[in-house]
């Protein structure tokens, strides 16, 4: 089946997925991309460390491995997985177990450490993430695809979006609103109106708005206008505190004379502790949830990805490539001592925003996040960048994944009441749910409440049943594609009605989807044939 040309999207692509700017030009995209996801890839590690209690001083390798972590998921993902340009981080969506994690292990006492707690989180995660290859590689996610409409991927696209119109970045009460807007206005400057003036400002957008905001802020926080502990206050001097290079291998959170620690004396560096992943079934289960709610998120950035890429939706074989490794970058982001690791939709907005659409691009972007990792100044700089000029990023970025979700309803037929109804529905519950669980606090919280519950309260309670519940009951996406699912295929209803009949011709034939592996085996074969 041949892909429907989709004019006005493929128009507004700068730089498709096949395309590879010069070199000079990949890197300044390829940061600008990371740059959009710098602020929730370092706020889990933040949140992470202080629940752990980690010394300040561990802190920037903490934050280090992630980006390492990243780039090499990046550049696996690109590469050999669903080859769609998307970014790869730390995932909130597993935050919550990993946080259920920390705390039991921490409130055992019998003298734990944080080292005992990320050992327990590193096992937790390894045997919850290869669930998640063996359900992309034997395709159980990608089966769904025909059933799902764009009934379904519309409310599952946009609260994707909406999902972080509330952190502190956007609305906090002591926020710095005028840095906040700074930051807005000038992306919206470049990508709006000043976009066919230069190049660079069609290009450019996000990272233009953030270095003249950041430049500013920094220059108040000098001159002494900003002070210490206000929002948009800029610490420069620690970076120059910061190491220069840090030690980042895999098991490296292991501490002498520690349970589940191996020391290995190596040649020139010394003693080295390794710390061995340890495997508590409670704690997998907690995580398993959490992996759910990864992959049913990065079902829903697929879908948004393609769109903006302006090529057609992806098929059966590229979400199951995707999903598989996924799980395998998970296992690897536990081995190197990090929480996870799963598609993100900030670079998805600043496709949305720049129309460079580039795989090429985005790994050249990982190679650096990858390098720059190890370096120590480079991560703290990175977390020097105050919280308003992050949530200026998120309103620009998150607001275009929302109007690109809601954009899938051209297909749908909106006369229709049925539609109406789920597409509603479904919205609101992705909003109301998860907030009510951010007001039940924590999955322990909710096992205690479900116990309460008449005759079924001792099955509800259960760590299984109560954890994958609040876990994916926080996650506002996973929460309305679920509803949305459910009442399409149960309630009747046509498939010209659905949006089935137009939306399927832009889906990509199993046959378009080529995997490295089978590109690398047709070469071989075709340079063996030529010899």
């Amino acid at each position: 089946m041949v892909v429907t040309d989709d004019s006005s999207s493929r128009s507004f692509v700068q730089y498709g997925i096949e395309d590879k700017p010069p070199l000079p030009t990949s890197l300044l995209l390829g940061v600008q991309h990371y740059l959009t996801m710098v602020g929730a890839n370092i706020a889990v590690p933040l949140i992470l460390a202080g629940v752990l209690g980690m010394p300040q001083e561990i802190i920037p390798r903490f934050v280090g491995t992630f980006f390492v972590v990243s780039g090499v998921a990046t550049l696996m993902q690109t590469t050999f997985g669903n080859r769609y340009p998307i970014v790869q981080g730390a995932p909130f969506s597993m935050l919550a177990p990993a946080i259920a994690v920390i705390g039991v292990v921490t409130a055992s006492g019998s003298g734990a450490t944080w080292q005992t707690a990320l050992l327990q989180l590193q096992g937790a995660i390894i045997v919850a993430a290869a669930v998640e290859v063996l359900v992309g590689y034997f395709g159980l996610l990608g089966r769904l695809r025909k059933f799902i409409s764009p009934v379904v991927i519309a409310p599952t696209i946009a609260l994707i979006g909406l999902s972080l119109f509330n952190v502190p970045q956007v609305t906090a009460a002591t926020n710095n609103w005028w840095l906040l807007g700074l930051t807005l206005g000038l992306i919206v400057l470049f990508s709006q109106y000043l976009n066919t003036s230069h190049p660079a400002f069609k290009l450019f957008p996000v990272l233009l708005g953030v270095i003249v905001s950041y430049v500013i802020a920094a220059a108040l926080s000098v001159a002494g206008v900003m002070a210490p502990g206000t929002p948009g206050y800029v610490n420069l001097a620690s970076v120059a505190s910061a190491p220069a290079l840090m030690p980042i291998y895999p098991f490296q959170w292991g501490f002498a004379g520690g349970a589940g620690t191996m020391t290995v004396s190596l040649p020139v560096v010394g003693a080295v502790a390794f710390g061995i992943p340890q495997f508590t079934t409670s704690f997998i289960i907690g995580m398993l949830a959490g992996v759910a709610a990864s992959m049913v998120e990065s079902f829903g950035d697929y879908h948004a990805v393609a769109r903006l890429s302006g090529v057609g939706a992806p098929s059966e074989r590229r979400i199951n490539h995707g999903i598989g490794m996924e799980g395998l970058m998970n296992i690897f982001s536990a081995i190197m001592g990090g929480s996870g690791s799963t598609s993100y939709s900030e670079n998805i907005g600043a496709i949305g925003l720049t129309g460079v659409a580039s795989r090429y691009v985005v790994q050249v972007g990982a190679v650096v996040m990858l390098v720059m990792g190890f370096v120590g100044y480079f991560g703290q700089l990175i977390a020097t960048i105050p919280g308003p000029i992050v949530g200026g990023l998120y309103i620009a970025m998150f607001g275009q994944i929302v109007a690109v979700g809601l954009s899938n309803l051209k297909y749908v037929d909106l006369d229709s009441s049925r539609n109406i109804f789920i597409i509603g529905v479904a919205m609101f519950a992705g909003l109301a749910i998860p907030a009510y669980m951010g007001n039940v606090g924590s999955a322990e919280a909710f096992r205690q409440g479900m116990s309460q519950v008449a005759l079924v309260g001792p099955i509800l309670s259960t760590q299984l049943i109560a954890d994958t519940v609040f876990v994916i009951g926080s996650t506002g996406m996973a929460v309305g594609g679920l509803f949305a699912f459910i009442f399409d295929n149960t309630i009747e209803g046509s498939r010209v009605e659905r949006g089935l009949e137009e939306w399927e011709e832009e889906v990509e034939d199993e046959s378009e989807f080529v995997s490295a592996f089978e590109r690398f085996g047709s070469r071989s074969e075709t340079s063996s044939s030529a010899d």
